[in-house]
């Protein structure tokens, strides 16, 4: 009987990007509307939606040998699981989520100290009476079912809340004034699973294509061509992850040049280049970047 590697991915905001990764990441992954079993085309993976805040603890319990949710879900659980490796994507971008203590925009809260005695809403109770503890501050702490930021001003006295852009925060009128902590997805193992052989390997490999998926989606890569003349002046102006690859071209004295550069840099770079006596410049994508 073949061995499977049992895998929970994050339903609902991290959904679509979870499985856009593990695409570019080279796995096909299907799955039926309203299902919560993803099809791989691995035949060793069984993958399974669930929501993020409960993924560290099955996997602790060793339902799931491996799964993604935040730092964040794995420090609210207290959840005692082998983390393989960071992966800093969200809903909307390449970058980390912040879990703020928030209250209105008109209250004479002005730090975390002015908390004695109040009350806060969060769905992160233990990750928000850490926090606390460590201020040294006395407080209720309720926990939310959800549309927390209404809450604030009205039920409660403050909240703690995730927020990518901190946009939802600012419309429901209410102002940051501490950032508890910043997180980013991790892909985890069961330390049962991970002491498996096969699926020690199997996790690693996976890790493998997935951060080589997630530095890909930074980067761009660059060909052109130059005369030698040009050349030291192109070098110059050109970041590389190492050097770029000159190679000699038919014509004499002309070079053909590679490098990988940030993709955000490419659109002030390419001009520049240009100038500098560069020709025939392609910029293309790449779709995996290892280490």
């Amino acid at each position: 009987m073949k061995q499977k590697l049992k895998i929970a991915l994050p339903k609902g905001s991290l959904q679509e990007s979870t499985i856009s990764l593990f695409t570019n990441a080279g796995f096909e992954v299907s799955n039926i509307s309203r299902s919560y079993y993803l099809s791989f085309d691995d035949p060793e993976i069984e993958a399974v939606l669930m929501r993020a805040q409960e993924i560290p603890r099955y996997v602790q319990l060793g339902v799931f040998d491996a799964g993604i949710s935040g730092k964040d879900w794995i420090t609210e659980n207290r959840a005692d699981v082998e983390e393989i490796c960071e992966l800093c994507y969200a809903k909307q971008g390449l970058r980390p989520v912040k879990i703020v203590l928030a209250v209105p925009e008109k209250s004479e809260i002005k730090s975390v100290k002015d908390l004695n005695g109040k009350i806060i809403a969060t769905e992160l109770v233990n990750l928000t009476r850490d926090y606390l503890k460590k201020h040294r501050v006395r407080c209720d702490v309720e926990f939310s079912w959800g549309a927390t930021e209404i809450k604030a001003g009205h039920l409660v006295d403050a909240i703690v809340e995730i927020t990518e852009t901190g946009t939802t925060i600012l419309s429901h009128g209410l102002k940051i004034i501490d950032v508890i902590m910043e997180s980013t997805p991790r892909f985890f193992a069961n330390r049962n699973a991970w002491k498996n052989s096969w699926k020690k390997e199997k996790m690693t490999r996976i890790a493998l294509l997935l951060e080589g998926a997630l530095n890909a989606s930074r980067k761009v890569g660059l060909k052109m061509n130059a005369q030698k003349k040009h050349i030291p002046a192109i070098l110059k102006k050109l970041p590389a992850i190492k050097k770029p690859t000159i190679s000699r071209l038919s014509t004499k004295n002309w070079y053909a040049l590679e490098t990988i550069i940030d993709k955000k840099e490419a659109k002030e770079i390419i001009p520049e280049l240009k100038k500098l006596g560069a020709s025939g410049i392609v910029e293309y994508s790449i779709n995996k970047l290892v280490y």
